[in-house]
């Protein structure tokens, strides 16, 4: 059985979940069980749902045996539960941002989407067109990165609107090559997985070769300290915060499959 309770945007949740991953990681033809408890931050739909599909490339079925009924209405507002035969519930506060799986040639679409998702959502007026515009390109060069560096079959996107909190989570998985293997591959660097993301989202570090364009995992982090949010990257064993506050980074005791990248902007914000 696989309890998965509790999960919010912090390292005690991502740990949880790759630990889930790697419970289950060598079974083969098998039904995993699974059960959502207590809480459960709609965005993290993206990285479950990466999760459940790497699980499934071994073909075993994923079965949801339990879902705390307000973990299921907020699963079925955002689609992620369609993905397993649950029908769609209908999101009548508006605070939800589709869970999507997409394949790294999407790039249109995925514009599309966070145009309908973000830009045209008439619920937050207090958002600015600059502010609207800046979350976009933020959230899209994760999405580049992503495209050229992880090698993933697909990418993984989901958010949720804390209308109360004026706050907006947006999460994007891959279930790729991750930061340290890229970085060696580039480079013959021999880093850990915290290391990696450090050299990463350093200025003027890149692993693209003949691609210009996009902001940056460096410029990101100056907006997200402007706007006072906060940017989260989960690769392998590693994990880093940062935010206004300052940095964090630790190793969690089980690896990721791929790669989070969760950025919380917030909406109030004036000085962006």
């Amino acid at each position: 059985m696989s309890v998965i309770s509790d999960i919010r945007n912090d390292f005690f949740s991502y740990q949880l979940l790759a630990s889930l991953y790697q419970k289950h990681a060598d079974n083969l033809f098998e039904t995993i069980p699974v059960e959502l408890r207590f809480w459960f931050s709609a965005n993290m739909a993206s990285a479950l749902g990466a999760v459940l599909d790497k699980l499934s490339d071994g073909l075993n079925a994923i079965k949801f045996i339990h879902i705390d009924s307000s973990i299921q209405l907020i699963l079925q507002k955002n689609d992620f539960l369609s993905y397993y035969g649950y029908p769609r519930a209908v999101d009548h506060h508006s605070t939800t941002i589709q869970y999507m799986k997409l394949k790294p040639t999407d790039g249109k679409f995925f514009s599309q989407y966070v145009t309908d998702e973000l830009l045209n959502r008439t619920e937050l007026p207090q958002i600015s067109a600059a502010l609207k515009e800046k979350m976009t390109e933020a959230i899209y060069e994760i999405f580049v990165n992503a495209q050229i560096h992880s090698e993933t079959e697909h990418i993984y996107t989901c958010g949720q609107f804390f209308p109360v909190k004026n706050k907006i989570e947006f999460t994007i998985t891959d279930v790729g090559i991750g930061f340290k293997e890229k970085i060696r591959q580039r480079f013959g660097k021999d880093l850990s997985a915290v290391q990696a993301i450090q050299w990463a989202v350093q200025d003027r570090h890149t692993t693209k070769q003949g691609v210009t364009g996009g902001i940056g995992l460096a410029i990101l982090r100056e907006f997200i300290v402007k706007n006072r949010g906060k940017m989260q990257i989960v690769s392998a064993d590693g994990f880093y915060e940062y935010s206004h506050l300052g940095e964090k980074a630790n190793t969690m005791s089980a690896r990721f499959p791929g790669t989070i990248v969760n950025l919380q902007f917030c909406t109030d914000d004036q000085a962006s």
